[in-house]
């Protein structure tokens, strides 16, 4: 779509804050008005609209694009979405280990331990830890503590928890982001130990790069989501 309007704004209404191309007024796709909960997330989307040339770039508009998700997604039905999300905390990443080589094994539990730790502590659950691939089920209790945990987001929280649950597998890590525990980078890195840790041993693959840089640019969008909601 070429680009239609000439000055861009974020103006105050209600609760929120609406996004207006030449004094009108940004509709998500399902047409709903796209009104944004603070103000310092307006801007940000703001500047995005502001920052397209001849053409709209969707791709160029992440955070848009999950304050669409918020909007025509998420807030009809925030429980339904909510419990896809709290259903990553059956599987998590963190809770399956190599069973070898030792250095892989001692790496993961340097990095790891101190999330399932943190975890555990914060929500007062117990995780079953895992050395292999074997599935093994977490206590009901964990998964429904666990579940109560993300059911407690807003819909724009959601939104922004959504791909950092999907991209690493791990739902303590989007939590412990969420909650101020551990960074972006940090989280990221936590999630591609496996895969960083063989590109160490046989090298890297440019496929493999390319793909984890969208995955990258795509948590990273996430999380600053997530931190303008503040």
């Amino acid at each position: 779509m070429r680009r239609f309007y000439k000055t861009v704004s974020a103006e105050p209404v209600g609760r929120g804050h609406a996004i207006r191309l030449d004094d009108r007024a940004v509709k998500t796709p399902a047409r709903a008005e796209l009104v944004l909960p603070t103000p310092a997330l307006a801007a940000t989307v703001a500047a995005e609209w502001d920052a397209q040339h001849d053409r709209i770039e969707p791709r160029a508009m992440p955070l848009t694009g999950l304050a669409n998700a918020a909007i025509d997604r998420v807030a009809p039905d925030p429980a339904a979405f909510a419990a896809t999300l709290a259903a990553y905390g059956e599987t998590d990443l963190l809770c399956y280990r190599a069973d070898g080589p030792n250095e892989l094994v001692a790496r993961q539990a340097q990095c790891w331990d101190p999330l399932i730790d943190w975890a555990q502590q914060r929500y007062d659950v117990e995780f079953e830890i895992v050395h292999g691939v074997m599935h093994r089920p977490q206590p009901p209790e964990t998964v429904a503590r666990l579940g109560d945990a993300v059911r407690a987001y807003d819909p724009f929280q959601l939104a922004a928890l959504q791909p950092l649950v999907t991209i690493t597998g791990s739902l303590i890590l989007a939590l412990a982001l969420a909650e101020g525990e551990i960074d972006g980078r940090a989280a990221f890195d936590a999630a591609h130990l496996d895969e960083m840790w063989q590109i160490e041993q046989w090298g890297e693959d440019e496929l493999a790069v390319r793909a984890r840089e969208v995955r990258s640019a795509d948590f990273r969008a996430a999380a600053r989501f997530l931190g303008l909601l503040v």
